[in-house]
């Protein structure tokens, strides 16, 4: 049994608190967003009234607090996933700017017709639609490796995928539909041995475990904020310095530049090259926040309470008749998928939420998961590190009453 601070963790999100219609928040939607402690709300707060102002640059002292500020999260961001270099870490809107921006600088200076991108079929919508959308425009390949009934990579068709056309590797590291965790080691290692960089889509792995891009030897590793206790509208694109030089810039304008003429442009060094504009000062702050937060606690202590999560719902759902989980990989991370006989999810969600428990039921932004499991959508219920075992009963004994209800 692990030792874990859970209710001083739970006092540090005002959020929890609450009731929804007269009932206790029980709040299992976090592998769509995470709520917010405290100490993130503060220094947001912290720098609106004290510290704000446009950051580099300036001369004048709000200015260069809020630059320091900002790039003090950078080299958070830095230690955090252990790169070599605050040059390796880029502030984006989130995880699927970061795979647009490679998609329209990487890949359009490396991948041409008839090369292949490959995937897994277990893609989140931001891994997915890119690569179709620059495949339409180049006549590049988009080559999709299979999963089976579990919700796992099926490894071997996987590698036998791969070939001297596969230019990029790009696969989600913990799907966000099943809680499947990939066995990225492996497929990089595949990779490499050919020579194909690799991207992680780490938005939904990062809050749950320890991320280390150089042990991992990943080229590019993408994640969101909101995901990680941080605000929502900032993320972070993790490249290798030497493919980060070679990439054109993303966008043009402010703070990308070195210097402007109207005959030609000399752009700024990394990280800027890939920053045009006022940047979201305020979000990578809460950022750097966040993580200082989560490195108190420790991510191998988050990791090991929410597998006892996940292991204890696992274990209740499956004595629930009717109840049929989606998803139920040997690797997986905090995250219940499931479908209830003759009830529809956005039922479930709708009914579950009149006992103040929030869940999701969709598809996830993960349509072809769907299809291959035959259903329109799942409810899921996904766990953070402010969640309890009891919360856990209460959704099991509402989703009880809802079979009741629906005979």
């Amino acid at each position: 049994m692990t030792t874990f601070p859970i209710e001083k963790i739970r006092a540090d999100f005002p959020i929890l608190k609450q009731k929804i219609r007269n009932k206790p928040l029980v709040y299992l939607d976090n592998a769509a967003t995470c709520q917010k402690p405290q100490v993130v709300i503060d220094s947001i707060s912290h720098l609106y009234m004290h510290e704000y102002a446009n950051v580099h640059r300036g001369v004048h002292t709000l200015s260069m607090k809020a630059t320091d500020r900002y790039e003090g999260a950078r080299e958070k961001v830095k230690d955090f996933i252990n790169a070599s270099s605050t040059k390796e870490i880029i502030f984006v809107r989130g995880a699927t700017e970061a795979i647009n921006l490679i998609a329209s600088t990487f890949a359009k200076a490396n991948i041409n017709k008839g090369d292949e991108i490959l995937i897994t079929a277990m893609e989140h919508h931001s891994n997915i639609v890119p690569w179709q959308m620059f495949c339409e425009q180049t006549g590049a390949v988009l080559k999709v490796a299979p999963i089976n009934l579990q919700g796992e990579l099926i490894y071997e068709q996987f590698e036998k995928l791969i070939s001297d056309k596969t230019k990029l590797v790009s696969v989600v590291h913990m799907s966000n539909a099943l809680g499947t965790i990939n066995p990225v080691k492996k497929i990089i290692a595949a990779a490499k041995a050919k020579n194909i960089p690799v991207l992680l889509d780490g938005a939904q792995a990062i809050p749950h475990m320890s991320v280390d891009v150089q042990q991992l030897d990943c080229d590019f590793y993408v994640f969101s904020g909101h995901k990680l206790y941080a605000p929502a509208g900032i993320g972070v694109l993790y490249g290798k310095q030497a493919l980060l030089e070679a990439m054109p810039p993303y966008q043009g304008g402010g703070d990308m530049i070195r210097k402007v003429t109207f005959e030609e442009t000399e752009y700024n060094t990394l990280p800027y090259k890939f920053e045009a504009g006022t940047p979201s000062i305020a979000d990578v702050v809460g950022l750097g926040a966040a993580i200082d937060y989560l490195v108190e606690i420790g991510m191998d202590n988050i990791a090991a309470y929410e597998a006892e999560l996940l292991d204890y719902a696992t274990e209740k759902a499956s004595k629930i008749e009717g109840l049929r989980i989606i998803g139920e990989a040997k690797e997986k991370g905090a995250i219940l998928s499931f479908v209830l006989d003759k009830i529809h999810p956005h039922d479930i969600g709708t009914m579950l939420d009149s006992l103040g428990i929030a869940i999701r039921a969709g598809h996830h932004c993960a349509m072809p998961v769907m299809d291959f499991f035959e259903v329109p959508a799942t409810a899921r219920a996904s766990f953070a590190m402010y969640n309890t075992k009891e919360e856990i009963d209460v959704l099991m004994s509402g989703i009880e009453q809802l079979i009741e209800v629906f005979g």
